[in-house]
Formats: C-alpha cells, structure tokens, sequence
C-alpha cells in the first residue's frame, strides 16, 4: 500500500506544479483535474472514501466546470480561436493522459484487491462529515461560499467587453 501511496502523492504534486507552471489557463485546468483526482485517491487510501467522492463530485466535476465557464467568459477575439486550434494537438494531452493512465492503473488495482487489504481505519460516514461541516466549521464553510461568489462575480465584471456605442443611430461616423 506503501508503494501505491507514494505514487499518487508523486502524481499529486507533479500535476499541481505543472498547474502552477503553465502559462495557458486551459492546460492548467486539466493538470488541475488530474491533481484533484489523484488527491481523491489519496483520501481512498487513508480510509475516507466518502471525502473522496466529496473530491471527484465537487471539485474535479462542479468547481472545474465553473472555472471553464470562467475562462470562456474571458473569450478575447480572433487570437483565442487560433489558440484553441493549437490545443487540440497531441502534445497538449500527452501530459495529463500519462498521469491519468497512472491513477487508472491504481484505481484498477486497488479494485482488485480484497476488501480487508485496502484500509485498516475506520471509515467516515455522510452524517459525521456534515455534522462537522455545519458544526464547528460553519464560518469557514460559508466563508468559502462567499470567497467562491466573489471570484466569479469578479471574473465577470473583468470578462466584460466595454461597448462604446450604445446604439446603432447614435454612433458618429467614421472620417473617410
């Protein structure tokens, strides 16, 4: 189990290095997913299943489909597109494909073991988790809902385009 461990902490942080290295928002996202899954295994192998799926659910699945919808507010024009065209090249994918093939053998791996070799910890339940989230942790929960508000909030007002004409009559002429 050692071994295993030790590989998904290495995916873990290769990818969110790799995250905080790019320079294109889109190749950091994906890195960024395979960060939250291999953490999501991590959860796995220390006897917390349920904070694992917590991870794949909202992080890797809702929290990354609004950051894409983040970045496709910030659409900038006719460089974007080209930019798009180049991010469907292999060489894009090569990263995140190789460690995701890596936490895929894992996951199969640890499919196929019997259950008493996975974990020898108690596991945590949906009703524990939620009585210490919305317990002591209260404030910090919704201080993170509103730190998560804010950012999205302050993503569109800077993804806005500023119009110059308010409407098609009233826009002075070009000088010819």
């Amino acid at each position: 189990m050692d071994i295993i461990f030790y590989i998904t902490a290495f995916v873990t942080l290769s990818s969110t290095l790799m995250v905080v290295t790019r320079h294109n928002p889109v190749h950091a996202l994906l890195y960024l997913v395979i960060s939250l899954l291999s953490l999501s295994v991590i959860f796995f192998l220390l006897g917390a299943p349920f904070a694992a799926l917590l991870e794949i659910i909202i992080y890797a699945g809702a929290i990354m489909v609004l950051f894409i919808f983040v970045i496709m507010l910030l659409n900038l024009g006719k460089e974007t597109a080209k930019q798009e065209k180049e991010w469907l090249k292999p060489k894009v994918w090569a990263g995140p494909t190789i460690l995701s093939a890596i936490l895929l053998a894992e996951l199969l791996f640890l499919i196929t073991l019997p259950n008493n070799t996975t974990s020898s910890q108690q596991t945590v339940d949906a009703k524990a988790v939620a009585i210490s989230l919305f317990g002591p942790y209260l404030i910090g929960v919704e201080l993170a809902a509103m730190l998560l508000m804010a950012g999205v909030v302050g993503a569109a007002h800077i993804g806005q385009h500023k119009k110059t004409v308010l409407h098609r009559f009233l826009k002075e002429e070009e000088p010819s």
